[in-house]
């Protein structure tokens, strides 16, 4: 791979609306402190949230296809760190918004914004056609926009015994028990009616997960029990100034491998929040508010070295490299020109420690 100790090769999500061709692929030099060789990989419609494999393998993405919507899934070619198209699985409407995969690459499972489902799959090498497919039901008290579900993360918990699926429509977590790669229904948190939540990750220790609500703008903390799946709210915290009247919608919610920062994004305020985590029982503290240097940063990633964030701003269409103070968590811009048409998520390969 190209992924050395100073260069790390990445990938982008997009929309296909515009100009993007559908993946993009990238180097973090960190050396020069720079972002290079951004170029198309995969072409395809809407490949908008990707995820890769812990052994390299595979890149899964979600795809768009005509009125179809579904999962493609590509080997990484060892050496080049080139895209090969596997195959696809699709079934009628709207394409999922969010993929994730296990540990062991042998299951991936989807969030279907529009039809507010969530899909598990069998993977081995390919993707087999959808073992589960779990309707949310529900509305929320905000009348545009939780009309209906709307599924927009799934994942998995910690030990992979459950599969979380975070819903914006209902203003619910819902925990599904994973059994080779069928779901089952475990337990539902109801979060706070028409925050709607929308993106979900763990504290490296297990005990605690923060989620990013899109439509309050705040990052809800959890305790988590690993038995059953279920979660406890502890708090709720604002990512953006309390004097911002203007619109704003949460984005994307990282952590630190050292689980010391939690880090949310903010389209519209067009910002990343920093946050200090209470060891003791998981809280946050607002440290700061940056700018995402562009217009509606939707995601973001820590690089492998976690010295480095990587940010998307899908509206302006470009990355932004930041460095980050591992003490403090504080973010400083050190490149924002970098051009890539209507990224949407960052993915780094895994790098053996």
């Amino acid at each position: 791979m190209q992924t050395t100790n100073s260069k790390f090769l990445g990938y982008i999500g997009t929309y296909t609306k515009g100009e993007s061709k559908g993946i993009y692929r990238f180097t973090l030099d960190t050396n020069a402190e720079r972002i290079i060789d951004v170029a198309p990989v995969a072409t395809l419609e809407n490949p908008t949230y990707v995820t890769i494999s812990k052994d390299n393998k595979n890149l899964y993405s979600v795809v768009k296809e005509g009125d179809k919507g579904g999962v493609t899934a590509f080997s990484i070619h060892e050496d080049s760190g080139d895209l090969v198209k596997i195959n696809s699985q699709f079934s009628e409407g709207a394409s999922p918004c969010h993929v994730s995969v296990n540990e062991e690459n042998h299951v991936v499972v989807t969030a279907n914004y529009h039809k507010g489902t969530i899909e598990s799959f069998e993977v081995n090498g390919h993707v087999n056609p959808v073992t589960s497919t779990m309707q949310h039901i529900g509305t929320g008290p905000n009348q545009s926009r939780q009309e209906k579900p709307h599924a927009h993360y799934s994942g998995f918990s910690p030990d992979e015994k459950f599969v979380l699926a975070v819903d914006l429509g209902t203003d619910e977590i819902n925990t599904y028990k994973l059994d080779n790669s069928t779901l089952t229904k475990s337990t539902t948190l109801n979060v706070k009616p028409g925050s709607g939540p929308r993106h979900l990750t763990f504290h490296p220790n297990g005990q605690y997960a923060y989620v990013m609500t899109e439509l309050s703008s705040e990052v809800i903390v959890l305790s988590y029990n690993k038995e059953d799946g279920s979660f406890t709210e502890l708090q709720y915290i604002s990512t953006i100034p309390t004097d911002f009247t203007e619109n704003n919608q949460g984005s994307a919610i990282h952590i630190s491998n050292d689980g010391q920062f939690v880090y949310a994004g903010n389209r519209g305020h067009n910002s990343i929040a920093v946050f200090s985590v209470n060891q003791d029982n998981g809280k946050l503290e607002l440290v700061e508010i940056v700018s995402s240097e562009g217009n509606w940063p939707r995601d973001f990633v820590l690089d492998p070295t976690e010295n480095y964030v990587i940010a998307s701003n899908e509206i302006s269409g470009n990355l932004v490299l930041f460095t980050r103070d591992q003490h403090t968590g504080k973010l400083t811009v050190i490149h924002s020109d970098v051009l890539v048409p209507e990224p949407v998520c960052v993915k780094f390969l895994h790098v053996t420690k």
